[in-house]
């Protein structure tokens, strides 16, 4: 047993350092320059260890982005825990997120612009994508009365994306973000 608990174990380590490497990888170069071949000369790996652990360089992706879900959920439950309001929880959710997209960018768009396997709005979704979206829905909740929770934290979520998303490609007034930022919870909130 205790040779088995090891080969898991070993099998665990290598597996993570696949994920951290594609990260960092692709936030210090773009999702582009990561590639099992790259992969495997960083980690010291034969790409055909790479495939035992990952079918694909998808796959790598999707399981760097279930890592990025964990951590924004974290990022916005510490945000909203510490609101006395309902508005201000939604301030500071709102700002919390648009903070962790803009400090990992390549993160973020494995996890919401890159083409992936995982399932979003269905039972199959991973409990990291859930947890997230529940932190969203949590301050959607405190502020929407009787109002549908679920399409209103969708339509947050759209909005919150879209800013990144426009901002991030320089299509919008960069001295502006935090008022627009300010604007939506404004609305969002008095339309609640």
């Amino acid at each position: 047993m205790a040779i088995e608990d090891r080969r898991a174990r070993d099998r665990a380590v290598r597996r993570r350092l696949i994920v951290t490497t594609a990260r960092k990888l692709a936030e210090a170069q773009g999702w582009d320059a990561v590639t099992t071949r790259r992969l495997s000369d960083e980690i010291e790996y034969s790409q055909p260890v790479l495939y035992k652990h990952f079918s694909s360089m998808d796959d790598i992706a999707a399981a760097v982005a279930i890592d990025g879900f964990d951590e924004l959920a974290v990022a916005l439950a510490h945000a909203r825990s510490g609101a006395a309001t309902p508005e201000q929880a939604l301030r500071q959710v709102a700002h919390a997120y648009i903070d962790f997209a803009q400090q990992n960018p390549a993160l973020y768009d494995a996890m919401f612009t890159r083409a992936t396997t995982l399932h979003f709005a269905t039972t199959e979704a991973p409990d990291q994508l859930s947890a997230a979206f529940g932190e969203l829905r949590a301050v959607v909740t405190a502020i929407a009365h009787d109002q549908d929770v679920d399409t209103r934290t969708e339509v947050l979520w759209a909005a919150l994306h879209g800013l990144i998303t426009l901002t991030g490609s320089g299509r919008l007034r960069p001295q502006r973000d935090s008022d627009r930022l300010d604007l939506l919870v404004a609305e969002f909130s008095a339309n609640a």
